[in-house]
């Protein structure tokens, strides 16, 4: 019997029901609003996200708040030479499409954030990696979408940058070579609220019904 277990907390249907409409309101944000977040901000949502699962307990996530200005410059130029590359990937009208759409906020987003995963890492003593070292990169993007979820209930957009050259980015913000490049996030507050992704809106690409997802054996 355990000895002075605290007792569960009690999730009822009111609950439940706004952790759905949380779900269903977390947005990849693209358009921010110049107003700083309250000091501190970033650093509890940080200590919200390390509350995520991790393989073996080892929380392989490496979190980098970027505010220097020549390595926030750095970034973007990084993102507008690996996206004008992927402009020349498409053709017709797709391309005319993907050069309409909005992919970053990095110049307006008072936030940005760096996250990586450390595969080296001593901590949980390799537990649950010997046959998938990846499980690192996995934790930590389980500890980034807690970490937008937490964002969202406080009315804070977070976007996505993927569209970024990981070796370039490491080296810009002189971190060891073999920490993992997971993602670049803006963080601020968004223009707008929608329930509905904005590629969508745009006509992009379409949300699939979960039952397209779901393979039985």
């Amino acid at each position: 019997m355990i000895q002075n277990a605290s007792l569960p907390p009690q999730f009822d249907d009111a609950f439940r029901a706004r952790l759905l409409e949380l779900f269903c309101w977390r947005r990849d944000v693209r358009r921010f609003r110049g107003d700083p977040l309250p000091p501190r901000t970033l650093e509890r949502l940080i200590e919200v996200a390390c509350l995520a699962p991790s393989v073996g307990l080892s929380q392989p996530w490496r979190f980098v708040i970027v505010e220097d200005a020549r390595r926030r410059q750095a970034v973007l130029d990084n993102f507008e030479s690996c996206n004008a590359e992927a402009l020349n990937t498409y053709g017709g009208d797709l391309s005319v499409r993907y050069a309409a759409l909005k992919l970053a906020g990095l110049r307006e987003a008072p936030c940005h954030l760096a996250v990586f995963a450390d595969r080296q890492t001593g901590t949980g003593h390799g537990l649950g990696r010997r046959t998938m070292p990846e499980m690192a990169e996995y934790s930590t993007v389980a500890a980034v979408f807690s970490l937008w979820l937490a964002a969202r209930a406080e009315g804070i957009g977070m976007g996505w940058v993927s569209i970024l050259e990981p070796v370039a980015i490491t080296a810009a913000l002189d971190l060891p070579a073999d920490w993992r490049f997971i993602g670049y996030f803006c963080l601020g507050y968004p223009q707008m609220e929608n329930d509905s992704p904005e590629l969508e809106r745009l006509g992009w690409e379409q949300r699939r019904p979960a039952a397209d997802s779901i393979l039985r054996r």
